[in-house]
């Protein structure tokens, strides 16, 4: 069986490989532990939330308005069945582990246990990774608090009336566009930190 066929078999598949480069790595005398895997773990994470984020607001929105208003086209009925579930599902939990091991980098990957509070509190030296902490934590607030409630009633998943379900498409849409626009900012402190952009 190819592990291509299937998610699971792909991501195990890239595991694997990811454990591969880490053997080769530790082959060449670099201790692991100085590869930093919360970060790594942090960086697929954000980029799986990220990605995700980018498809909703530049694919599947504009997408399923183009469907809407295709009176004769299919329709985007496909789209909330079958694809949005699955896509918020990944991106809820997505922006978990994202803000998670972000978290745990700041407490135990700065080699000072006081780093997640400087960041926090915006002191000097962790003022640009502090204020992408901020963004992450205001985004990942958005997705649980008015994105992924709304989205379920927009779904179908809980019940809701048609006004109920233009209301959430309001707030959904906000809170979605809203963090589109953070996600550049926080993206730039993100990686500024590490590329001497910190102050």
């Amino acid at each position: 069986m190819n592990p291509l066929n299937s998610v699971k078999g792909a991501i195990s598949t890239g595991l694997v490989l990811s454990i591969l480069v880490l053997v080769l790595i530790a082959a060449q005398g670099t201790p692991i532990v100085h590869f930093q895997i919360d970060r790594w773990l942090h960086i697929v994470a954000g980029v799986t939330w990220i990605g995700l984020l980018y498809y909703f607001n530049v694919v599947q929105t504009p997408g399923l308005a183009a469907a809407a208003a295709d009176k004769g086209g299919p329709g985007g009925a496909g789209i909330s069945k079958y694809i949005a579930p699955r896509a918020l599902l990944w991106f809820r939990w997505a922006a978990v582990v994202t803000w998670l091991s972000g978290a745990y980098y700041l407490f135990f990957g700065y080699g000072d246990p006081a780093a997640i509070h400087k960041a926090f509190t915006l002191q000097a030296g962790f003022r640009t990774i502090g204020i992408g902490a901020w963004l992450g934590t205001i985004m990942a607030f958005n997705v649980w608090v008015f994105i992924w409630p709304n989205q379920k009633k927009i779904l179908g998943i809980v019940p809701a009336t048609d006004e109920e379900k233009a209301a959430a498409r309001k707030v959904a849409a906000l809170a979605s566009r809203t963090n589109f626009v953070l996600s550049l900012p926080m993206l730039l402190c993100m990686g500024g930190q590490s590329h001497g952009l910190g102050f």
